[in-house]
Order: C-alpha cells, then sequence, then structure tokens
C-alpha cells in the first residue's frame, strides 16, 4: 500500500506498506488526517519517519505520541528536540521487516534526510516533481550534492514528495528548459489529476529526469540559477 493523505493546505502525509505488513507513517503536519485513516483503517503502524525539522512536517508529533505511544519515531539530528526513538542521519536500518536506507539530503534544512524503502523515494521537501525545496540554509552546494546522490537511485525509484507543489513546478519548467515535450505532456495528466482532486504523485525518478530542471542542472552555477529564477517566479 502507498497512500498520500492530504493535510494542511498543501502538504501530504505518507503511509506505506509491503504486501501485509504494518505502516510505516512518514511526516506529520497534523494529527486529525491520520486519526481519520486509521480508525476507518484498523492498521498497524510500525513507524514514524521523518525527514526535517519544519513545523509542516513535524506539527503533529507530540499528539501522534499521545495516540500511539509504543510506536517509534525515526528521524534526523535537527528532529533529536522531539524525543526521537532513533536518531539517524545516514545509512541503512533494519525497521521490522523493512530495510531503509537513510540518504542526507540537506539544504533546505542543515539535517534534511530522505528515506529509500522497497524503491519508494519519501524525500520531505529535499525533491518536489518537476522541482526542488527552497534552499532555506544558503548552502546551494549541499543541496546540489543532495539532488545528485538522489539522481543516482535507480530510475524506476518512486518519488513521494511532501508537497503538492507539481503544476506550479512544470509552468517553471517550462520557461527553463529546451526540451518541453515531456513536461506539457506530463501537464495535462497532472491537471486531470488534481480536477479529480488526486494526488500528481508518486512519479518515477525515471520521468522527474525529464521534467525537473534541477535533475538536470549540469553543475552548480546553472542549479543556483535555476533556484533563485524559481524563487522569483
Amino acid at each position: 500500500m502507498l497512500k498520500a493523505i492530504p493535510a494542511r493546505h498543501d502538504n501530504y502525509i505518507w503511509l506505506y506498506s509491503r504486501d501485509n505488513l504494518s505502516i510505516i507513517v512518514i511526516d506529520i503536519p497534523e494529527i486529525e488526517p491520520i486519526l481519520s485513516f486509521f480508525e476507518q483503517n484498523p492498521y498497524k503502524i510500525t513507524a514514524l519517519l521523518l525527514t526535517h525539522n519544519h513545523n509542516d512536517h513535524v506539527a503533529g508529533v507530540a499528539e501522534f505520541k499521545h495516540h500511539f505511544p509504543d510506536v517509534p519515531i525515526i528521524g534526523p539530528t535537527e528532529c533529536a528536540y522531539l524525543g526521537l526513538t532513533q536518531v539517524v542521519d545516514r545509512g541503512k536500518f533494519e525497521l521490522n521487516d523493512y530495510r531503509i536506507e537513510v540518504i542526507p539530503t540537506g539544504g533546505h534544512t542543515t539535517n534534511h534526510v530522505s528515506f529509500w524503502v522497497d524503491s519508494h523515494l519519501f524525500c520531505g521537501d529535499c525533491l518536489f516533481s518537476a522541482g526542488c525545496g527552497r534552499v532555506f540554509t544558503g548552502d546551494y552546494q549541499q543541496m546540489f550534492e543532495s539532488i545528485q546522490r538522489l539522481k543516482a537511485l535507480p530510475d524506476d525509484t518512486l518519488i513521494c514528495a511532501g508537497h503538492e507543489y507539481t503544476l506550479a513546478n512544470l509552468a517553471f519548467a517550462e520557461t527553463v528548459l529546451e526540451d518541453k515535450s515531456a513536461v506539457q505532456k506530463h501537464k495535462v495528466l497532472v491537471e486531470s489529476l488534481r480536477k479529480q482532486g488526486l494526488p500528481s504523485m508518486p512519479t518515477t525518478l525515471s520521468l522527474e529526469k525529464d521534467i525537473n530542471p534541477f535533475l538536470q542542472a549540469e553543475d552548480l552555477p546553472q542549479f543556483i540559477k535555476f533556484r533563485q529564477d524559481k524563487d522569483k517566479f
């Protein structure tokens, strides 16, 4: 199972399970959508994973602990203040029957991480469909290197980002990419999905390489120009 639960204005809480295993929850901007889902679907939760410390990804942690006190909460150093069960900044760890790789993806925040499990990439605010996160740290080199790590994953990786920004990102991509055909084709699909109230994700890394300017940036100066231009777009 892979499910994107809308939260706040444009956030997603991701739920993932393989076969009949218990569910992994990724990021929690608020508790109500989770409670509503699990009241109707009595699955077990194996862990809550956090990608970074921005409030719109962790605001529901305290209430999550109240409702699910025995569920481990795992995230990067910058989230340690939330009382994590386990701090992870890189490497691999096993979680019940899951093997999870923690990829350092700083730049949006200093210790932002992404989680790769069963060819699913839960990348928070590092990589979006057709875009990437703002570089709030000012460290464009770190963000560029983070994007390169994600770009090196297998092409069939499913991209599960933390926000529904795809249409706005595609509009920007149309203005900077020389070959706009893939962008324009995907825009038609995303517009149809959004009209139905459906998420535009997951997408594949293969598709993202065709529509995402930040994955196509050849070097750091070009990446910085794309990111600064997008900030003003």
